[in-house]
């Protein structure tokens, strides 16, 4: 067990004004990430990967297998397939470098969701919204 002090960030405020309602807020999916598949840049270009990026699961054979990354429309290790949205903003970036160890997060797997108000970068195209169509109601209003 390790209970040395660790320096993440002055604060990490959640930003959660995407979501539509409540809907789905209550039984989240606890998954795992897998910090390789994100890039700094597009994803946590300030050390922190932000709620309501959308995640798809890796299905190729693989030490990832069953794992979370972003989605990506292109990919062809599964992630092609948007599943849900990250819940929690999570911090990438610790004692001044990036994590490499996979991370435990929440997703939302239902609900309704507010696309003007989702992070940039957060991969919610139009293959994605039919992915998600049965379990989510996009507001664009």
């Amino acid at each position: 067990m390790d209970i040395s002090v660790r320096r993440t960030s002055a604060s990490i405020v959640e930003d959660r004004s995407w979501l539509g309602d409540l809907d789905g807020t209550q039984a989240t999916r606890s998954i795992t990430l897998v910090p390789a598949l994100f890039t700094m840049a597009t994803h946590f270009p300030k050390g922190v990967l932000r709620s309501g990026i959308v995640l798809g699961r890796v299905t190729a054979n693989g030490a990832t297998k069953g794992m979370y990354g972003p989605y990506d429309n292109t990919a062809t290790d599964g992630r092609e397939v948007a599943k849900g949205f990250l819940f929690n903003t999570i911090q990438m970036v610790e004692d001044g470098g990036l994590l490499t160890a996979n991370k435990g997060a929440p997703m939302l797997e239902r609900g309704f969701i507010r696309p003007w108000l989702l992070p940039a970068g957060n991969g919610l195209d139009a293959a994605a919204r039919v992915d998600l169509a049965a379990h989510f109601k996009f507001r664009d209003e």
